[in-house]
């Protein structure tokens, strides 16, 4: 098998190794919480992202990865682990914690996006050997990411949508 192939189906079997965990496990848990644990729960996960600034640490990734692509990387990790540590520690003043999850769920979803375009388009999968250790986070802990983003902007909307129909009732 080539490098892009290995790596192409590392990064869909990562997704559904995380979906099939999730909804087995993640999922029933977040929502037998309520909104705010459930939102805080994420918030503790995604504060660890300052690790991607590992990206940018010389000696961990390889010299031919792809210019561009591990700085953008990098600092939107360390972005959207900044804002959700901002969250966590302004739990109790809601008129804060609210924005500040919505933020690090839009800048981290938008991060991880954009560094699968930047991938794509600067040809990282044939070189994907030169992520070195970091390989690890991209095809393990970035598919767990962007599922909880999409769990944590799920949540609220789901729960107004049940307050609605108990309301219809």
């Amino acid at each position: 098998m080539t490098p892009v192939i290995i790596f192409n189906l590392h990064l869909v079997l990562g997704y559904v190794a995380w979906l099939l965990c999730t909804n087995v496990y993640i999922l029933p848990r977040l929502k037998a919480m309520s909104l705010i644990e459930a939102q805080r729960a994420i918030a503790t996960l995604h504060s660890f992202r300052f690790f991607g600034l590992v990206f940018i640490l010389p000696g961990v990734v390889g010299h031919n990865l792809p210019a561009g692509f591990a700085p953008f990387a990098a600092y939107g990790d360390f972005a959207t682990g900044l804002l959700a540590i901002l969250a966590l520690l302004t739990i109790r003043l809601r008129s804060l914690f609210w924005p500040l999850v919505v933020c690090f769920n839009l800048v981290g979803a938008i991060d991880i996006i954009v560094d699968y375009y930047h991938g794509a388009t600067l040809g990282l999968p044939p070189v994907s050997g030169e992520l070195g250790s970091t390989y690890a986070i991209v095809i393990i802990y970035v598919p767990l990411l962007m599922i909880t983003h999409i769990i944590s902007l799920y949540l609220p909307l789901r729960r107004r949508s049940e307050l609605t129909r108990a309301a219809t009732v």
